[in-house]
């Protein structure tokens, strides 16, 4: 299998799930910066020029982020990152869904529009400085929110690592890349942060990708 991923928290979850997994693949790492991944050759891959993607041996392609996760749980169930029951994966899966919807989308849009929009705006669409304002501080309420949510737990659901604990600290960390901390009061958060930062996969994360 082939992983093209890059910067981001997308590629990033892709490649901490894997790890968390125990599966190696060869990754090829294309510069959003410089444009690589709105190449006609990716586009072929991948038709929203969008990271991570997939590439299965027999040239099957899968991209979007949780759907890699998804795709890589069912080939191999060990370590349960999902769920064991389909009661545990729905439970996974409502948590992964409302971090990434009501925080991750507002986080992202509002940054595109605010901080990088001298990146953005030459590339796609963006809402407008005082939209992306509104969306930060949409995404910091729901940051909150999930705080008390966790409370003194270590994990978000189960007790136990999943998909929604790594898509939350991949959201994080793509914050602290960019200029951003958690809002005050989110001491649950910081906390699980710093253990999440103990596992080996998070590795990822101290690298120049």
């Amino acid at each position: 299998m082939k992983l093209y991923s890059s910067l981001g928290p997308n590629p990033r979850l892709a490649r901490m799930f894997l790890m968390e997994k125990g599966i190696e693949v060869e990754r090829i790492h294309l510069d959003i910066i410089t444009g690589e991944n709105r190449s006609e050759d990716y586009a072929k891959k991948n038709i929203m020029q969008t990271t991570p993607t997939l590439e299965l041996d027999d040239g099957t392609l899968l991209s979007e982020s949780t759907v890699i996760c998804e795709y890589l749980e069912e080939m191999k169930p060990d370590p349960v990152l999902i769920g064991s029951t389909a009661e545990e994966r729905a439970e996974t899966r409502r948590w992964a869904r409302r971090i990434d919807q009501d925080i991750a989308v507002p986080m992202t849009l509002g940054f595109r529009g605010g901080g990088g929009r001298p990146m953005f705006e030459p590339r796609m669409n963006v809402v407008s400085p005082e939209a992306a304002a509104e969306l930060s501080a949409m995404s910091d309420q729901h940051w909150l929110w999930l705080d008390a949510q966790l409370g003194s737990k270590d994990h978000i659901c189960h007790d136990k690592l999943t998909l929604a604990d790594l898509v939350a600290f991949c959201f994080i960390k793509f914050g602290g890349t960019v200029g951003w901390s958690l809002p005050k009061g989110a001491d649950n958060l910081t906390r699980f942060a710093a253990k999440m930062e103990e596992r080996p996969s998070a590795e990822i994360w101290r690298g120049e990708e």
